[in-house]
């Protein structure tokens, strides 16, 4: 007696059938899987299958180029790219011309155009200054606070928290240069010294300089070092002196910056 797979149910031949029943049992075989597989029938050269319903064997023909998928015929140039218009709406950006850039634009129906490369760089870069003067006690390493600024692309300083940092932001970690200039006010006793300091650790300096002379003049400490910095590395300037009293480093003349090179 035929017995019923556990697949798709069709009916097997035993081998104890007897001939007449094996027969029938074959037939009947036969035309299960021959209703099964109905589905994979017809079909046109270049068509494949494609599941209609997640119930087994539930198979029809269509295009190569299914309606759910992305069609050949969307692009029709070398250099054409597939934004959208919408959700679940692919379409055609036309490739633009030689030298152009792609550009987010929300006004265009893809929400993308091709123009012109720019021929002006975007600054990225601070410069900052003080306020006012600035008192440095005796044999004291003090941080430089910058009370304002000329300019601040990026958000790189605050002119009310930590002032004293040049802080580098989120999405502008590369390398940089860093300039800086000191000014103190005339003194003749000792040296004065300049040094520049990343997260709180020392990685470059002026030598310690003699001050002129006469108390008329002034001595101008400068640096420029270039670094690579990762984002949130902040920068400081600290200064001491050994006159023997407080100086001051004069906001006139003094200044802290930072120009972005590139990544």
């Amino acid at each position: 007696m035929a017995t019923t797979t556990t697949n798709y149910g069709w009916d097997i031949p035993q081998s104890t059938d007897l001939v007449k029943d094996g027969a029938t049992a074959i037939a009947t075989l036969g035309q299960d899987i021959d209703t099964s597989f109905v589905g994979l029938k017809g079909g046109t050269t270049g068509q494949v299958l494609s599941k209609t319903s997640n119930t087994d064997l539930a198979f029809t023909w269509v295009a190569q180029d299914d309606s759910n998928a992305i069609q050949n015929a969307i692009v029709d140039a070398k250099g054409d790219l597939i934004s959208a218009t919408a959700n679940d709406t692919p379409a055609r950006l036309a490739v633009g011309t030689d030298g152009q850039v792609l550009t987010v634009d929300s006004t265009t129906a893809t929400g993308l155009k091709w123009a012109a490369a720019s021929s002006t760089p975007t600054f990225v870069g601070c410069q900052l200054y003080m306020s006012s003067n600035q008192s440095i006690a005796n044999s004291t390493n003090t941080t430089l606070l910058w009370g304002a600024e000329y300019f601040d692309s990026n958000g790189f300083h605050s002119t009310t928290t930590n002032t004293g940092r040049i802080t580098i932001p989120t999405g502008k970690a590369g390398y940089y240069l860093l300039t800086g200039a000191v000014r103190w006010s005339g003194n003749t006793s000792q040296r004065r010294n300049m040094s520049l300091s990343k997260n709180g650790t020392y990685i470059a300096g002026t030598d310690w300089m003699e001050n002129p002379s006469t108390n008329e003049g002034y001595l101008i400490q400068t640096f420029a070092f270039m670094v690579n910095a990762a984002v949130a590395d902040y920068y400081v300037i600290n200064v001491s002196q050994g006159s023997g009293g407080a100086l001051d480093v004069i906001a006139d003349s003094s200044y802290f910056g930072a120009i972005y090179l590139g990544a």
